[in-house]
């Protein structure tokens, strides 16, 4: 698999991370470093693990699929984009009265924004992807992304937040295509 399309899969799993450390960032306007690298190597933990459960699983039935794993792989993106834009109309992070450094919201929101990321994982089992070099670009990623998050949280405020969570949904309807057109060539 191409280093450039992990990058393209981790930077569209990152951008709910995104949105979620922007909220972080309104509601811990003081976050020191320190505060905010412990929200974004819980939410890096969670979103390279995911697509680990997720190999496993699609390398399980790969055997079973591999006519069609192309259309799951670009379903299950699509679908998962398509969720991303939709849900990015239907949160409003500056309505959030949580703290984001307690332990169950921090692992919550690791949950949430790395459910995709299981999914996706379920893909790469499928399509033969290595597994090993995916979820580390995949979590070192999201850090960067969790810390620039909370960041322009702190610095510019939610609107930007939602504006890339569908830029996210997008990349990863666009990578699911990639991924039909290119079997479907072959």
């Amino acid at each position: 698999m191409e280093l450039l399309t992990i990058l393209l899969i981790a930077f569209g799993l990152s951008f709910d991370t995104f949105a979620v450390s922007v909220s972080s960032g309104l509601i811990l306007r003081k976050i020191d470093f320190f505060k905010a690298t412990r929200i974004a190597i819980t939410l890096a933990v969670f979103q390279a693990a995911m697509p680990l459960i997720g190999w496993f699983a699609g390398s399980e039935i790969k055997k079973y699929a591999e006519s069609y794993d192309h259309w799951i792989a670009f379903g299950i993106l699509a679908l998962l984009g398509g969720k991303m834009i939709i849900d990015s109309f239907k949160t409003d992070p500056e309505n959030r009265s949580v703290n984001p450094l307690e332990l169950k919201v921090m692992i919550g929101m690791a949950i949430a924004t790395s459910i995709d990321a299981l999914i996706v994982g379920f893909s790469f089992g499928l399509l033969d992807f290595k597994i090993l070099i995916s979820i580390g670009i995949i979590g070192a990623v999201t850090y960067i992304v969790a810390m620039l998050g909370m960041l322009f949280g702190k610095k510019i405020g939610a609107r930007m937040g939602r504006r890339m969570e569908i830029l996210g949904g997008v990349m990863l309807i666009l990578i699911g295509l990639k991924i039909l057109i290119e079997h479907l060539s072959a």
